[in-house]
């Protein structure tokens, strides 16, 4: 590819961010360590599904976990041979995957566990699963409180083996919320009553990036970070783990140009310029994932001084105000990322837009090359 724009993604910093999780929960954890699984739905937050998965492995995550079985697949497809663990939820009607590719899958419903009981009883196969129970943020999973009902048929099926149970919190990066407190609290009834219905020896998982960096309790035996992975950590918890950011998204001017008072930039007509202004032209749009909200709010990195983002953010191009800065067509521009003395975080420019990371990232779009590097192994 030959566009000037894209996204430098450091595997060395994935494997130094699975470590230092590790290291963290080493140091604090009264037993033994936990595993971890590296979630990498979405192409692994925008960063590459396989590449990511590859580095988490090397650096001792227990299992890499996913959204959909046709992201397992893509994974088994790239030579990733250790556990995958596959959240759902499910189309019915589509589990060949599942048994072809020796997924994982999560249980979440009775039907869907009628379903694989009945493709794995056609397959002569026994079937390992992990159950998720709802313990208070209704989606996924069997409610933890209706469990002596829809368990039994689940545990009683001869065709599946169950060898986790997990929990998904709500609201594990919000410090002092009772919705988290009462989601612990119920998954750990939910376990013991399962354990009365027999399900016992199960690998127990609930913290994600949030709850593992806030409430060591939640750890159980597996922790399953996402975010924090790539090297964001939960808004509030900067610093707690040492994680380094992995990925940074790089552009080049296009074109440099004068614009007079009075005269406007972009779309709309909405930047006008109060005196005369040097304007930069960077070919990245919200084609490329760029929110349109960052008009006005946002700053790019040009000779390592930030550049503020003029006029409406377009599909293919965006402005910024480089007056001063005396540059040219060709030079470096950081959209995040660091150069020079200064760094724009992802959590930075989720701020400026009103959004949160986890979709800046998984936005940036598909014509943005990702170059793989290990910059940052240990």
């Amino acid at each position: 590819m030959n566009r000037p724009t894209l996204a430098r993604v450091d595997l060395g910093a994935i494997a130094h961010n699975v470590r230092a999780v590790r290291a963290f929960m080493a140091a604090r954890a009264a037993g033994p360590v936990p595993a971890l699984a590296g979630v990498v739905k979405a192409e692994a937050y925008g960063h590459g599904a396989a590449e990511s998965a590859r580095a988490m492995a090397d650096a001792g995550a227990a299992m890499v976990a996913c959204a959909a079985i046709e992201e397992g697949v893509a994974l088994r497809a790239s030579g990733l041979d250790g556990p995958i663990l596959v959240f759902g939820p499910f189309a019915l009607g589509d589990l060949d995957g599942i048994f072809e590719y020796g997924l994982t899958p999560t249980l979440s419903t009775p039907t869907l566990g009628r379903r694989l009981q009945d493709a794995a009883a056609r397959r002569g196969v026994r079937l390992r699963c992990h159950l998720a129970i709802d313990t208070g943020m209704n989606r996924l999973g069997l409610r933890h409180d209706n469990l002596a009902r829809t368990a039994p048929e689940l545990l009683a099926a001869p065709n599946l083996e169950f060898t986790g149970v997990c929990t998904h919190f709500a609201t594990a990066d919000e410090p002092g919320s009772g919705l988290f407190a009462r989601q612990q609290r119920n998954f750990e009834e939910a376990g013991r009553v399962l354990a009365g219905l027999g399900a016992r020896g199960c690998v127990r998982h609930a913290a994600n990036s949030g709850a593992l960096v806030a409430e060591p309790a939640t750890w159980l035996d597996m922790v399953r970070p996402g975010l924090l992975l790539y090297g964001v950590p939960p808004a509030g918890f900067e610093g707690v783990v040492p994680v380094r950011p992995a990925m940074s998204v790089q552009s080049r001017l296009a074109a440099v140009k004068g614009v007079r008072p009075g005269e406007s930039v972009g779309y709309g007509g909405r930047f006008v310029a109060r005196r005369p202004t040097t304007i930069g032209l960077v070919p990245a749009g919200y084609a490329d994932g760029l929110d349109r909200r960052l008009e006005g709010r946002g700053a790019v990195l040009v000779r390592g001084r930030r550049a503020p983002i003029v006029g409406a953010v377009s599909m293919d191009v965006f402005a910024i105000d480089v007056t001063g800065l005396d540059a040219e067509p060709g030079d470096e521009v950081v959209i995040t990322g660091r150069q020079g003395g200064d760094e724009i975080t992802v959590s930075e420019m989720a701020a400026w837009a009103s959004t949160i990371p986890y979709e800046l990232l998984c936005r940036v779009g598909s014509r943005v090359e990702r170059v793989y590097v290990r910059a940052r192994a240990e």
